[in-house]
């Protein structure tokens, strides 16, 4: 059975890129556009791990990600934070909010899939903090 992982981004052309390169490795993929859908999609799908955008409208990431460790069936699922935002500035802030990994936009896949395979305890991972600069 593959995994199932939520993709909340803003922006389409992203959102349809990670898609595409999701389900190519195997993953199912349910999506969502801003803060609301994320949650409302989150309670709906329950994925198995969560790819989020800080920057989105209708509440922002860290807002997401608040609501959702405050929500008991929700809040131990893994979240890989991928954001064109400044590593400098939201990196750490991000991982003390409760993120597994923090990459980077534009993102290679190799890098994408082991932020993936480590939050998710699969082998063969990156360590948590993972940044990768490429495609995406």
């Amino acid at each position: 059975m593959s995994r199932k992982l939520l993709v909340i981004d803003d922006d389409t052309d992203v959102l349809k890129g990670l898609t595409v390169r999701l389900k190519a490795n195997g993953y199912a993929v349910a999506q969502a556009v801003d803060g609301m859908q994320a949650i409302l999609a989150a309670r709906r799908e329950r994925p198995d791990l969560i790819l989020l955008d800080i920057g989105l409208p209708g509440g922002d990431g860290y807002s997401v990600m608040e609501r959702l460790r405050s929500m008991r069936p929700l809040a131990r699922i893994p979240i890989v934070v991928l954001t064109a935002l400044d590593p400098a500035t939201h990196q750490e802030r991000a991982l003390q909010a409760g993120a597994a990994a923090f990459l980077q936009k534009p993102v290679e896949n190799e890098a994408l899939l082991g932020a993936i395979r480590g939050a998710l305890g699969d082998s063969g991972a990156p360590p948590p903090a993972a940044k990768a600069r490429g495609v995406g």
